[in-house]
């Protein structure tokens, strides 16, 4: 599993939304182009996915640009990945076989590990928000720590 470009845009374009919150009025996307140091052209691009995902709302015209549509403390990174990346998994390899039908010299097993694989990632991006990252970004929080089992 890789979070694409794609994905990381959206996450540090939607993670500048929610580091100026307080500011007045929609962001324009020259703005969090600036902020951010992203293509401005793509990252249009990626805010169209995003509103079409419910995670920004936007405004036309003079004074327009992009809000956040729900609080940073509910839109976790899994749900900004997934909206431009589609569903968060390791691959597409189908479901195993668990009942022993498996005639492929156990790659079911395999099978079972790249969902689970893709299930951990997808937990592991649940586990954070937008409130949470801007916290640690604004040296209010800890640091992310790797929990081995």
């Amino acid at each position: 599993m890789r979070i694409s470009t794609r994905g990381d845009y959206a996450c540090r374009a939607l993670l500048s939304l929610s580091l100026h919150r307080d500011q007045v009025g929609p962001t324009s996307v020259r703005d969090i182009a600036e902020r951010t140091a992203l293509p401005q052209p793509y990252l249009e691009q990626i805010l169209l996915a995003l509103k079409g995902a419910g995670l920004v709302r936007s405004k036309r015209g003079v004074g327009g640009g992009y809000v956040l549509a729900r609080e940073p403390e509910d839109i976790m990174l899994s749900d900004i990945v997934s909206a431009v990346d589609g569903p968060i998994t390791v691959g597409d390899f189908g479901a195993p076989h668990q009942d022993g039908a498996c005639d492929h010299e156990g790659q079911c097993v395999l099978l079972e590990i790249w969902n689970q694989a893709g299930t951990h990632m997808r937990e592991h991006l649940d586990g954070y928000s937008l409130a949470g990252i801007a916290a640690i970004a604004q040296g209010q929080a800890p640091w992310p720590q790797l929990h081995r089992h």
